[in-house]
């Protein structure tokens, strides 16, 4: 790349938004180049097992660069993707379409008539991703449906909706397919062997990441995607509100890059936009960014439990990573069964045996007693539950959600162990870490099929849920006093500057947001006009 060189767009971030506004801008005739702080990754790469942490977490700093990244808050532990292709290359490949109610929630209810011209983009994002009905379910799934039908949620048990290729109702799992998608000018694909892998990279060509898709058409178009590159700074070009363009300081790998682009679309994934976006204000360079930067900050109310088979003969890790869900009481609370494949058993050290409480030391205590009494009826039992090893064959991870809204905010500042540069820090009320409805459901589960409940350890020692759902920072509004970016998300203040990824989500969506980013980068990039001279049948796409 040239560096002299003035590029139409520079997106930052490689993820369900910097994707798709990659293949858009590029078909309508710009010059495009996407940014990437992780690697790329081809799947004879990716680890087998969690247990490589090299190839598994993402912290250059220790050596380690692998493609999930662990961020730790105080309200909340954040975990996500970090590679060519963001989030996609280890997320478990549900795409699920929100209810409309979350349109009419939040700070983006009325900007857009949405329930009437979002099912549009999300039928295009669904084409693209090549979503698809789960066709191998697994016996997790099956013991699922069992749970639901015996707490009388039968009739909303559900297999997922998922990214991923399984051929003809007829095709046997491994066959080899010439591009099942784009009339030959996408890779070749595998039809998934249920190995549950998902979110260990696929190895077999059968998820839909964003590298096989919109990434993929988009660099045979010209897009030059730049993996391992870190952006430091954005600043106007000539005239402060950005009208004729920005430079763009980045490094990439270990070398200064300094860029000129006519515009710029930050994707960058919530935490990435958020940090981006608020030294940018904090410096002086970008001054006239609204002041709600790194406010309504949201997640999907997750917690983390499941059900342990100490023993079984039962292979529970073979099915896709998230093959079937179910909604529990009026549909608030949604649980997800969730596996990673055999040998993956890292999470593991997270599970433990499942207490309640109304308080953070009152379910210390009662977790304390419950183990010691576990441990005196069943100690072999007790003991073979809580240990890692064998936990992706013998758990059903529950993945719950629920659609009560609750915001955050992220700001910048100096810890007391690290004062030497300011990082984000989160304010606000506590998230709840425990989802009651959710966790009888398991204990109810557990006992009619055999099982041991368990739950996090971090939320019980330390009181903080995980999410792998960060939203928000970079919201929608009316105008700046209650957003950062507009309906088309369009930044306040600046011409030419975008936000597409996670931190424009304006409410909780209740479901794994991947789609609806998406969808909403589909939004925003047909509001782009074409550049001048391009002919309609090129920017039809």
């Amino acid at each position: 790349m040239n560096e002299a060189e003035t590029l139409d767009y520079v997106v930052i971030g490689s993820g369900f938004g910097g994707s798709v506004c990659a293949l858009r801008l590029s078909e309508k005739g710009y010059r495009v180049a996407v940014l990437e702080a992780g690697r790329r990754w081809n799947a004879d790469d990716f680890p087998q097992s969690n247990w490589s942490l090299r190839r598994w977490i993402w912290r250059p700093g220790l050596g380690l660069r692998g493609f999930f990244n662990i961020r730790f808050f105080r309200h909340v532990t954040v975990l996500h993707g970090q590679a060519v292709g963001g989030g996609s290359i280890t997320y478990a490949g549900t795409l699920l379409v929100p209810p409309d109610t979350v349109w009419s929630q939040g700070s983006w209810a009325g900007l857009e008539d949405w329930v009437t011209l979002m099912p549009g983009h999300f039928r295009t994002a669904q084409r693209m991703l090549g979503v698809g009905t789960n066709r191998r379910p697994g016996e997790a799934d099956r013991r699922l449906a069992r749970m639901a039908a015996a707490a009388g949620f039968g009739d909303r048990y559900r297999l997922t909706e998922v990214g991923v290729y399984f051929g003809d109702p007829d095709t046997p799992p491994g066959a080899v397919h010439h591009d099942p998608y784009f009339d030959g000018e996408g890779p070749p694909r595998r039809t998934c062997i249920a190995c549950g892998g998902c979110m260990m990279g696929c190895r077999h060509g059968a998820k839909n990441t964003l590298d096989l898709n919109y990434l993929h058409l988009a660099e045979r178009r010209g897009v030059q995607v730049m993996a391992e590159t870190r952006v430091s700074a954005i600043r106007p070009r000539g005239a402060d509100d950005g009208s004729q363009g920005y430079r763009i300081k980045a490094v990439h790998r270990g070398r200064k890059l300094h860029l000129q682009a006519r515009g710029v679309v930050l994707a960058a994934g919530s935490l990435g936009t958020q940090e981006l976006l608020l030294r940018m204000r904090e410096d002086g360079s970008l001054p006239c960014l609204s002041p709600r930067v790194g406010c309504d900050v949201r997640t999907n109310a997750e917690s983390l439990i499941g059900v342990r088979y100490p023993g079984t003969k039962v292979d529970l890790s073979r099915g896709v990573a998230i093959g079937s869900g179910v909604h529990l009481d009026d549909g608030r609370t949604h649980i997800e069964a969730t596996r990673y494949p055999r040998g993956a058993d890292a999470m593991g050290l997270l599970l433990t045996v499942m207490v309640r409480g109304d308080t953070h030391w009152r379910r210390i205590g009662r977790w304390v007693a419950t183990l010691a009494g576990q441990l005196v009826r069943h100690p072999w039992r007790t003991l073979r539950s809580v240990q890692p090893f064998g936990f992706a064959r013998e758990t059903i991870i529950f993945l719950c959600m629920q659609t009560q809204d609750a915001t955050l905010r992220m700001r910048l500042a100096r810890r007391v162990w690290w004062p030497f540069r300011k990082r984000l820090v989160t304010e606000g009320a506590k998230v709840p870490t425990c989802i009651p409805e959710a966790n009888a459901f398991a204990e109810a589960g557990a006992r009619l099929t055999g099982g041991v409940a368990g739950t996090s350890i971090g939320e019980i020692m330390f009181d903080v849920p995980m999410t792998a759902h960060l939203m928000g920072g970079a919201v929608m509004g009316a105008d700046p006093d209650k957003g950062v970016c507009d309906s088309r998300c369009r930044v306040f203040g600046y011409r030419n500057l975008y936000v597409c990824d996670g931190s424009v989500l304006s409410s909780n969506l209740g479901v794994n947001p991947s789609l609806a980013i998406t969808a909403l980068a589909e939004h925003a990039m047909s509001h782009v006009p074409p550049r001048e001279g391009v002919p309609v049948s090129s920017r039809d796409g």
